[in-house]
């Protein structure tokens, strides 16, 4: 479903060409890791952030958060109610139906402050970030309140679409937590990752569960271990690309750890044993030259490269063309059509998905 959906993504850059990564937006950021890195990412998504107020958010999520991957109707996209493998339960237009009062599931949708709004006594521009306050459905919203987020083997409330609430079974933390699905486990951590970067100068001063006290790790290690499990297993998708690039238009600042997710192990340091393998598969991916004129790539990697499949953007699998390995780490692909394709790369644990321009 995701190959879908990428094609889908990537269509989006190409025909429309807008809300992609300027030239040059991340270049203070080149070089540095650790919290040095975080710090100057802050400073980098500060400059150009526009508050846009609260009232516009639901303006907003018409662009950022249209269901466009799932059941590609242009509903709104709601993580606490999407069903990712089949049709949802229920469903909610854009501008219609919004909260107000609620009883149950499907009676209404608001906005979910994936950092709760609480921790920073309901202040903007906090209040009105697009990038963490996120469409939900009301009763759901409603039943994680406040809670951190979390994993649960024994829960005490359970959504229609599987998010899940009662005690944390997480190494590190045992009071009650929220779980989403794991569809969306990665795309939470790095909003939260996001908050904790945007707003560094201020976050120590606040005080959450979860919450150090510090502007540096700003999280307790066991949150930053969830997070960071989180990340690298459910790694960036397209529907949080086009959300990035969407909010980007919308409050002219970006979310870097979607833009660049190596960044987030760069900085955040898990104690859990294994974490980061499966991101550094395909850490140091390259092709080049991209684009090619010649109809020829060579993609080299840090670590062998199991399989490559190349799609063209309307999502017909390309054949016909001839790869070569001079090394397990290194293919030569030649004899490719021109236009603009979809490379989905596999290496053991992780698949990434590259554009490639023919020319």
């Amino acid at each position: 479903m995701r190959e879908f959906f990428l094609i889908l993504t990537i269509s989006l850059f190409v025909f429309r060409g807008e809300g992609q990564i300027p030239p040059g937006y991340y270049n203070t950021a080149v070089g540095l890791s650790g919290y040095p890195l975080k710090t100057a990412l802050k400073t980098i998504i500060t400059n150009g952030h526009t508050d846009r107020g609260y009232g516009n958010l639901y303006s907003g999520y018409v662009t950022a958060d249209a269901d466009n991957f799932y059941d590609n109707d242009g509903t709104v996209l709601d993580m606490y109610s999407e069903n990712p493998n089949g049709v949802d339960t229920y469903f909610y237009t854009h501008n219609n139906r919004k909260c107000g009062n609620y009883n149950s599931e499907d009676d209404c949708y608001n906005r979910e402050h994936l950092m709760p709004q609480s921790v920073f006594n309901s202040a903007s521009p906090m209040k009105n970030d697009i990038h963490f306050v996120v469409p939900s459905d009301g009763y759901v919203n409603g039943q994680r309140s406040n809670l951190p987020f979390g994993e649960v083997t024994s829960s005490t409330w359970t959504s229609i679409n599987g998010s899940k609430k009662g005690p944390c079974s997480f190494p590190g933390y045992s009071n009650l937590v929220f779980e989403p699905i794991d569809e969306f486990k990665g795309d939470i951590a790095r909003c939260m990752l996001y908050f904790a970067t945007r707003y560094e100068s201020q976050v120590s001063s606040w005080s959450w569960g979860p919450l150090n006290g510090t502007s540096t790790q700003v999280y307790d290690q066991w949150f930053v271990n969830l997070l960071v499990k989180w990340h690298l297993q459910d790694t960036v998708n397209p529907r949080e690309i086009v959300r990035n690039n969407a909010s980007y238009t919308y409050q002219g600042n970006r979310n870097p750890y979607i833009d660049h997710p190596e960044w987030v192990t760069q900085i955040w340091t898990s104690t859990l044993p294994n974490v980061s393998v499966s991101e550094n598969r395909l850490a140091n991916l390259s092709i080049f030259p991209n684009p090619t004129v010649n109809q020829s790539v060579q993609i080299t990697n840090e670590f062998p490269i199991d399989a490559v499949s190349i799609f063209t953007l309307l999502g017909k699998e390309v054949s016909g063309y001839t790869k070569e390995n001079n090394s397990e780490n290194t293919l030569n692909i030649s004899g490719l059509p021109c236009g603009v394709l979809v490379l989905k790369i596999t290496s053991k644990e992780n698949t990434v998905v590259k554009k490639l321009v023919v020319q």
